[in-house]
């Protein structure tokens, strides 16, 4: 522990107001979601639990908590495959059930995993040209790899799909050259055009590698009227409740869409939804500005910090929101698919929440300590 007082000086006050901001968003898109289960009420409680772990992880510097990154590594992927054999919770083996609250590991491991690997760039980049080869980024793919493997098993899309966030953002500040990008891209582009061939041609091997309901997410994304009142239903009651939010909005808890069910999870998947019902554009807006702010705060300690450790650190962060919030917001105006990847510190849920606390309090721990203060 080598916190001292003169270190708050240095915290990045703006991003404590921004998550002050979140709170409150996220209380109102609550209660207007699920007006008789109270859950805002939780949600205040899990802010409170959040803003401690924030500062508790202040305390220590985070090139010590780094350097037990591989430690925690090990943990996370013993808690990954641990709790498939748990029961199932909505036909995924994705939560521990600890009785008085419900744990998900995915939600850990991925700043687990955004430590390890920020550790293993940091060390590469003590090398002249860390990745001249395309063998080079093998330990890459596989810090990232295994525990997207392992959350798709249980199975969990949208949290793994996040992990595509971070291993790109990460990739670029790393120093992987464009090339190596280029073929990336030339063997994704190549797989989904072996999928296109296989759904066309051989479609009993392609519903063995994508699961049916994964498929009519893409489907019904694409056209929900083709069941308006079934698949599509979700889309398209939330763009209506989206469309009738106008302006202003109907009022703080003045919502029917949501209120009433016809937008399912508005709690948590859908929360957008119910803010821009509620709040109007202006209010759906001023949330993403709130965003935009945030990314640019971290961006700002990212260019700033003292190692590069902090650096790819805080790039995988900003890795992660950027892919949660563009697909999470996305999803509601149907410019991405429907997954199940919640609006950071605004959707209702503990592990989730308390997570992200403990990731902004790394951000800031790196920001705090980005200059050598007299007399250290």
């Amino acid at each position: 522990m080598d916190f001292e007082v003169k270190y708050l000086k240095s915290v990045d006050w703006l991003i404590i107001l921004i998550l002050v901001g979140f709170g409150i968003f996220s209380y109102l898109g609550i209660s207007g979601a699920s007006p008789h289960l109270s859950l805002e009420g939780k949600q205040v409680v899990w802010y409170i639990i959040g803003f401690v772990f924030l500062a508790f992880i202040l305390l220590f510097d985070y090139n010590l908590i780094g350097n037990l990154s591989y430690v925690f590594y090990i943990i996370g992927l013993a808690l990954l495959v641990g709790v498939l054999f748990t029961p199932p919770i909505n036909n995924a083996t994705s939560w521990y059930n600890l009785g008085f609250f419900s744990f998900q590991p995915a939600e850990l491991m991925k700043i687990i995993t955004i430590m390890t690997l920020a550790k293993y760039l940091s060390k590469r980049s003590e090398q002249e040209e860390p990745f001249s080869k395309i063998y080079e980024l093998i330990p890459i793919f596989a810090i990232i790899g295994v525990p997207m493997l392992l959350i798709l098993i249980q199975p969990d899309l949208g949290n793994a799909v996040v992990f595509t966030g971070i291993l790109m953002s990460m990739m670029i500040v790393g120093g992987v050259k464009g090339k190596h990008f280029l073929l990336f891209g030339t063997l994704v582009a190549s797989f989904f055009g072996l999928m296109i061939y296989l759904y066309q041609l051989k479609q009993e091997i392609f519903f063995k590698l994508i699961k049916p309901y994964q498929w009519n997410r893409i489907v019904y994304w694409l056209n929900p009227e083709l069941d308006p009142v079934g698949q599509g239903f979700q889309l398209k009651q939330s763009l209506i409740a989206i469309g009738s939010g106008q302006l202003l909005g109907k009022g703080i808890n003045a919502g029917t869409q949501a209120k009433f069910g016809w937008v399912p999870v508005g709690e948590s998947d859908f929360i957008f939804t119910v803010i821009a019902e509620e709040l109007g554009f202006l209010g759906g807006s001023l949330l993403i500005f709130l965003f935009f702010f945030l990314i640019y705060r971290m961006v700002r300690i990212a260019l700033d910090a003292k190692d590069a450790y902090g650096s790819y650190l805080v790039s995988g962060v900003i890795g992660m929101f950027v892919f949660q919030i563009f697909e999470n917001i996305g999803m509601t105006i149907q410019l991405m698919p429907i997954t199940g990847i919640t609006l950071p510190f605004i959707s209702y849920g503990g592990s989730s929440l308390v997570t992200n606390f403990i990731i902004i309090g790394l951000v800031l721990n790196v920001g705090m300590r980005r200059k050598k203060l007299m007399f250290d």
